[in-house]
């Protein structure tokens, strides 16, 4: 399912959600320069927070990579389906929060995210999987999609599913990905050598953070949908 527009207008223009969509492709259009080198030295490894890392070239400390990966992607695909769904799902949040706010929010889903995904790899992978790279907006962008599940559940999102295009409940929508996520987490699981064997978890962190904590950041409520 790939989501194309929500229903939720905003009250200001989202500045934040863009700024941050612009700061992510900045980003990768640096890392593409040089991609391998840069890929190795600015992501964020696991394996750092225990010191077990395996053919692991010279990378910033992981207290520093945790900020630096999570700006960072894999490729064109990965980098633009992120910037889809914080595009639609995060200008309403945003609208919530204010924006300083929503930058904390970002930024501890973004952390949060890291920090599931490395305890679950610290307990399953091994050292190998341990030293996989970590980069990517995913989780701190998870956080967003918590948030809005929580804020407006009966949003209709615009959806492309396989052939068709359908509207479909926000709830619905959030929880069929939600549901892959824990499906995609459970394969990881029973074979760990796959990508490391836990990147998924980034995933469910980052949502699970997002639930948990969106009314911590809420000022207000997000503007009621259009239909």
């Amino acid at each position: 399912m790939l989501p194309l527009k929500d229903n939720v207008p905003t009250r200001t223009f989202p500045l934040v959600t863009v700024a941050l969509i612009a700061a992510n492709v900045a980003v990768f259009l640096w890392e593409e320069q040089r991609f391998a080198p840069r890929v190795s030295r600015y992501s964020f490894y696991p394996c750092d927070v225990v010191d077990s890392c395996v053919g692991v070239g010279k990378h910033l400390p992981w207290y520093e990579g945790v900020f630096s990966g999570m700006f960072m992607h894999a490729g064109w695909t990965h980098l633009l389906g992120n910037m889809l769904f914080l595009w639609i799902f995060g200008n309403n949040v945003e609208d919530s929060m204010g924006k300083l706010r929503f930058v904390v929010f970002y930024i501890g889903g973004g952390i949060a995210a890291m920090l599931a995904q490395t305890a679950v790899t610290l307990h399953y992978a091994g050292a190998v999987g341990e030293s996989v790279p970590n980069l990517g907006a995913s989780g701190a962008i998870a956080a967003v999609l918590g948030a809005y599940f929580v804020l407006l559940p009966g949003a209709k999102v615009l959806t492309w599913i396989v052939i068709v295009i359908r509207e479909v409940p926000a709830f619905l929508f959030l929880g069929v990905w939600l549901a892959f996520q824990l499906w995609e987490g459970g394969a990881a699981l029973t074979h760990p050598q796959s990508g490391g064997g836990v990147a998924i978890f980034a995933h469910v962190g980052g949502f699970v953070f997002g639930v948990l904590t969106v009314n911590l950041f809420k000022v207000r409520r997000p503007l009621a949908p259009r239909w």
